[in-house]
C-alpha cells in the first residue's frame, strides 16, 4: 500500500485490487492503510482471492495466494510430485501482512513469470508441497526483496526458473540463504540484483554487469531492471545503469 497514494496523485487509477482486510498494525501501518483507503475511494475496489483470473488483455495473470490462502489445485501445467518437500521444515509464524501476500502466476503466451510479492516461507509451502502447483517459470521475481524468511528452497527449485531477479535493497533483502538457494536452482542461467548486497561477501553478489545500483542510500540513482517478453517464451533484460542486455531463447520445456 506504500507509496500508491504518491503514484495516484500522478495518473488516474481505475481499479485497485487487494486482499481485503487488513493483518497488520505494526509500525506506522495504520497511518499508511489510512492513505491508501482515501486514494482507494477514487477508484473501484476490487478484493481478490487465490484462484481469480485478473481481467488484462493479452495476458493472463492469476492470483494463486492472497489473504493467507493459496490455489486448492495446481495449475495447467503443473501439479508434479515435489521431493523436497520431505525435506522442508517450518520457520516461525508470521501473523502479519507478509503472510497474507497477493502473489501471482503471469503468462504471455509461452512465457511465465511468478511474483509472490512478499509471502512467508510457511505460505510458500502450501503452494510447493505435496506437489507444485505453479509449474515451472521463466522469470521468478525474488519474494519478499530476498530475505530468509521467503524463497523455500522447495518453492524456488519447484519452479526452476531460467532467470531470476532479486529486488533487494543495499540493506534489505539479498540475504545469503535466499541468494544460495537461487544460485543453486536447477536451470538457473542467471540471476539479476536491483541492488549491491552491501552485506554480503563477493561470493553471494552477482558480477556487477547484472546489479543495477551499486550504492545505497543518497547515493542510489534508482536505476532499473527491466524485462521485454515475447510470446514464444524468449525474453531480454536490460539493465538502465550501464546498458548491459541479454536475451534468452525459447524455453526447451
Amino acid at each position: 500500500m506504500g507509496g500508491v497514494p504518491q503514484l495516484a496523485a500522478k495518473i488516474r487509477i481505475v481499479n485497485f485490487l487487494d486482499h481485503g482486510e487488513n493483518f497488520e498494525d505494526a509500525k506506522d501501518n495504520k497511518e499508511v492503510v489510512r492513505q491508501y483507503g482515501l486514494a482507494r475511494e477514487r477508484g473501484k475496489h476490487i478484493v481478490v482471492r487465490a484462484g481469480d483470473a485478473i481481467p488484462i488483455h493479452g495476458i493472463q495473470a492469476v492470483v494463486v495466494t492472497a489473504a493467507g490462502k493459496a490455489i486448492d489445485k495446481p495449475l495447467a501445467g503443473a501439479g508434479q510430485a515435489n521431493p523436497l518437500c520431505e525435506s522442508y521444515k517450518p520457520i516461525a509464524i508470521d501473523t502479519g501482512e507478509n503472510a497474507h501476500s497477493i502473489g501471482m502466476r503471469i503468462a504471455y503466451g509461452a512465457f511465465h513469470v511468478v511474483d509472490l510479492a512478499d509471502l512467508y516461507w510457511n505460505q510458500e509451502h502450501d503452494l510447493a508441497c505435496p506437489v507444485n502447483k505453479l509449474g515451472k517459470v521463466d522469470v521468478y521475481m525474488t519474494t519478499h526483496h530476498g530475505k530468509k524468511t521467503s524463497g523455500s528452497p522447495q518453492m524456488v527449485w519447484a519452479l526452476a526458473p531460467r532467470v531470476a531477479v532479486m529486488n533487494n535493497g543495499p540493506d534489505t533483502g539479498g540475504s545469503v540463504e535466499a541468494w544460495q538457494t537461487i544460485h543453486e536452482s536447477p536451470g538457473l542461467i542467471d540471476l539479476w540484483q536491483v541492488h549491491l548486497a552491501s552485506k554480503n561477501d563477493a561470493a553471494h553478489n552477482v558480477a556487477e554487469k547484472f546489479i543495477a545500483n551499486m550504492a545505497g542510500g543518497d547515493k542510489c540513482e534508482g536505476n532499473w531492471i527491466k524485462i521485454a517478453a515475447r510470446e514464444d517464451g524468449s525474453f531480454s533484460v536490460t539493465n538502465s545503469r550501464n546498458h548491459f542486455q541479454k536475451t534468452y531463447g525459447k524455453s526447451q520445456d
